[in-house]
């Protein structure tokens, strides 16, 4: 076996599960789950009805490169977005089974792990997706701390250069998961000059990119940042996307990746050997969800009024405030973060995430440590009564 399964952590949820071992949460109180990602608004009906149409397709085997149609609307949809010239939907693009199996199927494509010294990069906070594709690639996984007087953000100048040397790839999330922080252009520009001189490969993770407030001032993403600084050809840049939190979608498992041409041909040869193609009817249906906006834009008005209403109710007790984007409220804790959300289970059947088991000791600190992380999913109600629940707990405190 490869040795480096046995690196491999519990993910964070099997660490809720023995972090509640024994209790009795109040059977009056219905449970309400706010720790994991997953969105419960509804499937627009039109997505649904496409794979219904499609399911004909069950019948051919699919391509790895996926369909013309998907690749090409995937394609359109980068353009209209983030402002870019004409993407090659035959070169720059391919259609993935969800972000998560693409991150971590990239990771063993770019990696060579037989390189002394490989080490992947990753922010701290993180989605344990980009540690355990390091591991198993045979790479080292470094962390930057991501901590609240940095505003979240990642400070690359405190990498020393001679970890830079050996950083094959680097994770970024933008919007990120759990502090919903943004890269800004700054941001990206500092990292396309590390990736220059040292030659990594950036991965952006921008599965939250379509969840944000102000519709007139949407998230920058990373192929939006290379093209403004004159990186047209997107060199060592590959950004990952997903219909689950865009279209409400999770069970569909499809997204896409896309950038930097010689970097996505390595990874079409990899896939083909992976045996990763999408089925027909999902490509049809993901076709039909990136050709409209409108569905999106009122997912993000239910997001926007959940944030506007429940915010201020925590706000009151616990340190919190409305990140950049995303749907998840990163918010301080009076005591450890294990003990809130064991003792908050217990009392008022609410479940959320101590940010401990979302990050690792690095440079002597976990930087989850001390935050839970508070997934607005649910429908607003449910979440306006979670919102009332957690005061009611803290005031025990």
């Amino acid at each position: 076996m490869n040795p480096n399964l046995a690196r491999l952590q519990p993910y964070p949820f099997e660490k809720l599960r023995a972090l509640f071992a024994g209790i009795t949460p109040p059977a009056e109180l219905k449970p309400i789950r706010l720790s994991i990602g997953e969105p419960q608004h509804a499937t627009p009906a039109f997505i649904t009805q496409a794979l219904i149409d499609n399911l004909g397709g069950l019948a051919n085997y699919p391509t790895t490169q996926g369909s013309e149609a998907m690749r090409t609307s995937i394609a359109r949809w980068l353009e209209r977005r983030y402002r870019l010239p004409a993407i090659d939907a035959a070169t720059q693009v391919l259609p993935v089974n969800g972000s998560r199996e693409a991150l971590f199927a990239f990771t063993q494509c770019v990696v060579d792990g037989s390189r002394p010294g490989a080490k992947v990069l990753s922010p701290n906070p993180f989605y344990q997706i980009y540690e355990g594709a390091a591991l198993l690639a045979g790479a080292e996984p470094v962390f930057i701390n991501n901590l609240a007087e940095n505003r979240f953000g990642s400070d690359f100048d405190a990498v020393p250069e001679s970890v830079w040397r050996d950083v094959q790839l680097i994770f970024v999330c933008s919007p990120g998961n759990p502090t919903g922080h943004v890269l800004g252009q700054a941001e990206w520009e500092k990292l396309f000059a590390l990736s220059d001189r040292y030659g990594f490969v950036i991965a952006a993770d921008e599965c939250y990119s379509e969840i944000y407030f102000d519709e007139d001032a949407p998230p920058i993403g990373a192929l939006e940042a290379a093209h403004k600084c004159g990186r047209t050809d997107f060199r060592n840049i590959v950004v990952f996307s997903s219909l689950s939190k865009r279209s409400n979608v999770p069970g569909m498992r499809t997204g896409f990746v896309a950038g930097d041409a010689a970097i996505m041909k390595s990874f079409l040869l990899y896939r083909t050997y992976h045996g990763c193609a999408m089925s027909p009817s999902v490509q049809a249906a993901s076709t039909a969800a990136w050709n409209d906006e409108a569905h999106v834009i009122e997912n993000r008005r239910l997001y926007r009024d959940k944030f506007d209403r429940v915010t201020p109710i925590i706000a009151r007790h616990l340190k919190v405030e409305r990140p950049d984007a995303a749907f998840y409220l990163w918010a301080q804790t009076p005591i450890s973060d294990t003990e809130f959300a064991r003792r908050l289970q217990a009392a008022y059947n609410v479940t959320v995430l101590p940010g401990s088991f979302l990050a690792r000791e690095a440079n002597g600190v976990n930087p989850g440590a001390g935050f839970v992380r508070i997934a607005l999913v649910a429908e607003t109600s449910e979440c306006l009564e979670a919102a009332e629940r957690i005061a009611a707990f803290c005031q025990t405190l």
